[in-house]
């Protein structure tokens, strides 16, 4: 009954917050800023937020953080992130640079933000064309920098070299996105001569710093995040008995996550049945899966700027073999005994140490690994977990020897990824299986946002065998109740 209950939750569709409001006529004409306000989607965005469940308190004492660490006199630049090509004239989806977000809330290509106790943020802004307009939309300008980002400061982009060029002229030393630097300071005199005099530094340092622990509206978000994942992947998991195919799996996995609300992907799903579940990142997604092979999916979405990450590993046919699941209950067990490691003081580094230790203990007695444990590395070279947050693999420049307190984020993935050619018995050879949970660490220890997806065996041949559901490849629109 109680995985039935969970079950049912997790097909539960989206929150008020997602569902659209009506509202009465108003011929007040509302402003069209480039991207979601209070007014244009009420469905996203309450009063005073800036970004769907961030205010616009939050985002100020973002920056005031910021310029705490920052040396005296110190400048920050943050380019926001470039539009790249598919084609000559086909832009792919944008997605804004985390670091510019973070600070400034605007989700649109073409700003720079800067960023110093004397200047607080002063925004530039593209300045669009008629054509722009006609072929792209409205963008935002100086007057949303200062209405909607708060900005205490805009001017458009041609104003940049004068002004910008000042500012790093009184300025101590300069830091910058390094990832999103654009010409348009870069070729600044002032910018280069600081450059040649080493005053420009990596800013990551200082924003990854801030990002790595979540504030209380940032760990909502990824809940609803971590929630709509593990909704659609629930849903695929079901389809996958009819329908085991990589490329149809990927697309519905994808349908679920983006009807529950998400903007996309947080990255390409990872779906690789059989053999291809052994290649870490695999990405084609394009084999059928054979009877009796197990499916490894790798999935996360995009909830308003924050998300998730998770993996659930499963036979399409209902059924483990007897390798399959000697293999899987002992990923679940470490998946299991690693999350309750997970609490304020411990690190990543110390959780990995403690997985190697047991999966190595395992390979072994079960005949995988011989008395060489260094092949250990050859069937699972990654860490057992990373940082999450506004990027997947998120605050790179914080290490895995940090001691993790409340509010961070990470996740907690022991696999094993068995190519043919590996010297073992054949049972095992092109077998690939991880479970990943994500994990926040609270006060009092651990909290599992990704607990409600199931991974235990009995669980999921349940699923997959006795619940009363009709798959359809095309045309759900409902809900539908399980019963387990």
């Amino acid at each position: 009954m109680a995985f039935q209950f969970l079950a049912r939750r997790l097909l539960q569709r989206p929150s008020p917050r997602q569902a659209v409001s009506s509202r009465a006529f108003s011929s007040e004409r509302i402003i069209d800023v480039g991207q979601p306000t209070p007014a244009t989607h009420p469905e996203l965005l309450n009063e005073g937020e800036i970004t769907p469940g961030i205010t616009a308190e939050e985002y100020m004492s973002r920056r005031n953080r910021l310029l705490d660490l920052l040396p005296e006199k110190g400048l920050a630049i943050i380019a926001a992130a470039p539009v790249k090509m598919m084609t000559d004239v086909v832009p792919y989806t944008f997605r804004q640079d985390a670091d510019y977000s973070y600070i400034t809330g605007c989700q649109q290509p073409g700003g720079i933000a800067v960023l110093g106790r004397e200047c607080g943020l002063c925004m530039f802004m593209p300045e669009a064309t008629p054509h722009d307009v006609l072929w792209q939309g409205l963008v935002a300008g100086v007057d949303v920098a200062l209405e909607t980002f708060k900005a205490d400061s805009a001017y458009p982009m041609s104003r940049l070299p004068k002004i910008l060029s000042e500012m790093i002229r009184q300025s101590s030393r300069l830091f910058h996105n390094v990832n999103t630097a654009v010409p348009e300071y870069t070729n600044l005199e002032a910018y280069q001569l600081a450059a040649s005099n080493g005053k420009v530094n990596n800013l990551y340092a200082y924003t990854h710093e801030l990002r790595w622990t979540k504030s209380s509206a940032e760990l909502k978000l990824m809940r609803e995040s971590a929630s709509i994942a593990s909704q659609a992947l629930l849903q695929t998991m079901m389809h996958s008995k009819v329908y085991p195919h990589e490329a149809m799996l990927s697309a519905k996995v994808e349908y679920e996550c983006r009807m529950r609300g998400a903007q996309r992907m947080a990255f390409n799903p990872v779906v690789g049945g059989g053999n291809n579940g052994s290649v870490i990142h695999y990405s084609r997604n394009d084999q059928r899966i054979a009877d009796g092979n197990l499916v490894l999916m790798d999935v996360g979405c995009e909830l308003h700027g924050y998300v998730s990450d998770l993996t659930r590993t499963w036979p399409p046919c209902g059924s483990f073999s007897p390798s399959q699941q000697e293999l899987y209950d002992l990923l679940l067990q470490t998946n299991k005994e690693c999350i309750k490691l997970c609490k304020p003081g411990t690190t990543i580094r110390e959780i990995h140490k403690y997985s190697v230790e047991m999966l190595c203990r395992g390979f072994k007695e079960i005949g995988l690994l011989k008395d060489d444990w260094s092949s250990y590395h050859q069937l699972n070279p990654t860490s057992i977990g990373h940082y999450l947050g506004m990027d997947v693999h998120d605050c790179s420049s914080v290490n895995y020897d940090r001691p993790l307190k409340p509010g961070v984020v990470i996740t907690i993935e022991p696999g094993v990824y068995i190519p043919y050619n590996f010297n073992c018995p054949e049972w095992y050879q092109g077998i690939g299986i991880r479970i990943e949970d994500e994990v926040l660490i609270t006060d009092a220890g651990y909290e599992v946002l990704t607990g409600s997806m199931p991974k235990e065996v009995k669980h999921i041949a349940a699923l997959l065998n006795d619940c009363n559901i009709a798959v359809q490849a095309e045309g759900w629109n409902g809900v539908r109740d399980v019963s387990i």
